[in-house]
């Protein structure tokens, strides 16, 4: 029968040989799969990128359905999706300008802080502020430093330990 050639994008195989692959990999369908196959790897900020730019489908939001599928030119997405989206794009800059941040080598907690502050000034995080005073309040009772208090995003070492103190195991069996 002779060698088949099986293409993992089209999921399909066929006899191999010269004239047959070239016909198969110039096609239509297999570049749609081969599109479709990458379009899962894509990053999220791509993603919410192109379906802010596309317009909603009206056959999609009407019935639920759309012929074309992926290859519509129109957007598939609800403005709840949309939104969820946004918000892990956002989530995903934070995490990495946060990791820059700790990365950063020569550089002064004092210049660490007032970025810090910075960036919580720009976000206007007011509300927080009677929520920040409450907690000092109660925290101070328990004679812990409020400059710690006021960084939350502290490395687990440098942590206060919780309010009741850390638990104890009295039965803990050591190597």
């Amino acid at each position: 029968m002779g060698k088949r050639y099986y293409c993992d994008y089209c999921d399909r195989s066929f006899q191999d040989n010269m004239h047959n692959r070239k016909k198969h990999l110039n096609g239509v369908q297999h570049h749609r799969a081969k599109k479709a196959w990458f379009d899962n790897f894509r990053d999220s900020a791509a993603i919410l990128n192109d379906e802010q730019e596309k317009k909603p489908c009206r056959k999609f939001l009407q019935k639920g359905i759309c012929d074309f599928g992926f290859n519509c030119r129109f957007s598939h997405m609800t403005e709840e999706e949309l939104f969820n989206l946004k918000r892990q794009v956002e989530g995903k800059l934070q995490h990495r300008e946060d990791s820059e941040d700790r990365i950063m080598p020569g550089r002064s907690i004092e210049e660490w802080l007032s970025r810090r502050e910075k960036k919580r000034a720009a976000l206007g995080s007011k509300g927080d502020l009677k929520n920040e005073e409450d907690s000092e309040e109660s925290q101070a009772e328990n004679g812990i430093l409020q400059q710690l208090l006021s960084i939350p995003d502290l490395p687990p070492s440098l942590q206060p330990p919780p309010p009741g103190g850390w638990k104890v195991n009295m039965n803990t069996e050591w190597g």
